[in-house]
Parts: structure tokens; sequence; C-alpha cells
């Protein structure tokens, strides 16, 4: 574990004080909201391991750890999707991190976005709930009309794994 974290040593320590003691799970993974820091709008979802946290917290740069490809991702590296941290926040019992950023444009030009598909947000698409909700043949809404950039011209062809 880095320097960075301290080692958790009681209840109080870790939802009263100050000192930075991340939970992170069986697999050595902290859970990471990323939200636009102007609108609070929920940008995308992933996975920090104790390598990347650090790495965020040094450089002010958004790294995650990638499950599909078990290796280091700093945000943006190959597409210019970069995001640039203007909060940090971790949740009462420190096993959740709540980032928000400011978002680079992709390398290919276009609107700053965060998703490899081409939309500002992963979250483009909504489940219907509740009475609306048709059991039998779900079909979920797109929020967003319009991609904000041509993902093939950032990444080529090659189908992200994270889509397999």
């Amino acid at each position: 574990m880095s320097e960075l974290f301290s080692k958790r040593t009681s209840v109080e320590q870790v939802e009263e004080g100050t000192v930075l003691a991340p939970k992170f799970d069986e697999h050595g993974l902290i859970p990471c909201v990323t939200l636009h820091a102007q609108t609070n709008e929920v940008l995308m979802f992933a996975y920090m391991n104790d390598q990347a946290l650090t790495k965020t917290i040094e450089t002010g740069q958004v790294h995650y750890w990638s499950r599909s490809r078990q290796k280091l991702w700093k945000k943006g590296e190959t597409s210019g999707l970069t995001q640039e941290v203007q909060q940090m926040l971790i949740d009462d019992d420190q096993d959740c991190i709540v980032v928000k950023v400011e978002l680079g444009k992709p390398t290919a030009g276009g609107e700053a976005a965060s998703c490899h598909v081409g939309y500002r947000s992963c979250f483009y698409r909504a489940v219907p709930t509740g009475p609306k909700a048709d059991l039998a043949n779900i079909k979920l809404a797109f929020v967003e009309e319009e991609k904000s950039f041509d993902p093939t011209a950032v990444y080529g062809d090659t189908p992200n794994p994270t889509q397999l």
C-alpha cells in the first residue's frame, strides 16, 4: 500500500479523522465516481487501486485501474479525453471516491467528453423504472442525442475491451 495512506486503526479515525485511510476491496480496488466539476453531471464510474489513487493525488490527472486490461490507466493518455482533478472527495468510511473534473478534448477534435463511445458521459442511456417500465421488454432511452466526438477517428476500428 502507498506511503500516502494511513493504516486504518479505528472507526473514529476513519469516519471523523483527518488522515487518508482508504479501504480497498479484496481485489485491491476502490470504486470511483467521476463528476463534471461545473455541472455535477455523472461522467463515468471506474476503479482505482492504490497506485492509481496515488498517481491521481500526485499529478492532479485522473488515473484508474483497468480491470479488463489489468493495468494502470491514465485517462486521456491516448484519446486526449483527460480529466483534471478539481476536487477529490472520499466517503464516510473511506471506501468510495468521488472526483470532480475538468475535461480535455479528444485528439481528433470535437467536444470535451469522457466516454470512449463518443458521448460526453458514459451514462448516456436511461433505464425505465416504475409504472412506465415494461419488464417484459425493457428499452433503454438515450439521454444524450449527439456524440461529442467520432470514436473511430480517436481509437480506430478496434473495439474497446470494456465493450466485449
